[in-house]
């Protein structure tokens, strides 16, 4: 009888278990899916300048001060621009006269020539990796670090000028991959 009984218990215990593991992977299912459809926007290009914000707040944690593209655009010169993103997105496209410092491989020797006191400006495709950069500036003792909210996206859905390596005119930009590349409007073209 207590083999029985015991059967029982384990034979109940085993199916809680599995209706709970199952309803485990369900919520992390749909909480998934709901990321992923208000992360993105479900056709290439076409969103609204609040749905991009809502983005790129969500990708920020303020930890480097921003600046928009109009800033920047007025005042190109007050700013050392430094490109975060990988080589062959810096290739594609760029802000003139960025230079580039990368993200997975970033060296802070790379900014030996950087006075720590001088205005320093990060950018990637959105500004998540910008600001990680950002913060290692300052970690390392730089004291006047911007991040370009919106980043590179949202400078060329503003019209703004890109150039190649070559410095000519160019209206291709690096979509990171095909999630992220939805958010660049019709002005720019992206590649991958």
């Amino acid at each position: 009888m207590n083999k029985r009984i015991a059967q029982k218990v384990y034979s109940s215990f085993q199916n809680y278990y599995i209706i709970h593991l199952k309803m485990k992977y369900l919520y992390l299912f749909i909480a998934v899916a709901f990321l992923h459809c208000t992360t993105a926007p479900k056709v290439a290009g076409q969103f609204t300048e609040a749905e991009f914000a809502e983005m790129a707040d969500k990708m920020a944690k303020g930890s480097v001060r921003d600046i928009d593209v109009k800033t920047l655009k007025a005042n190109p010169a007050d700013y050392i621009i430094l490109d975060t993103r990988e080589k062959a997105e810096y290739d594609i496209s760029h802000l003139e006269g960025a230079i580039w410092v990368g993200y997975d491989d970033f060296k802070l020797e790379r900014l030996d020539d950087i006075p720590k006191g001088a205005k320093v400006l990060t950018y990637c495709s959105v500004g998540y990796r910008s600001e990680r950069i950002g913060e290692k500036l300052q970690k390392a003792g730089y004291t006047d670090v911007y991040n370009l909210y919106g980043s590179i996206f949202s400078w060329i859905n503003a019209g703004y000028p890109l150039v190649k390596a070559n410095n000519e005119p160019t209206n291709q930009v690096h979509g990171y991959n095909q999630r992220w590349g939805k958010w660049v409007k019709d002005s720019g073209v992206v590649v991958y």
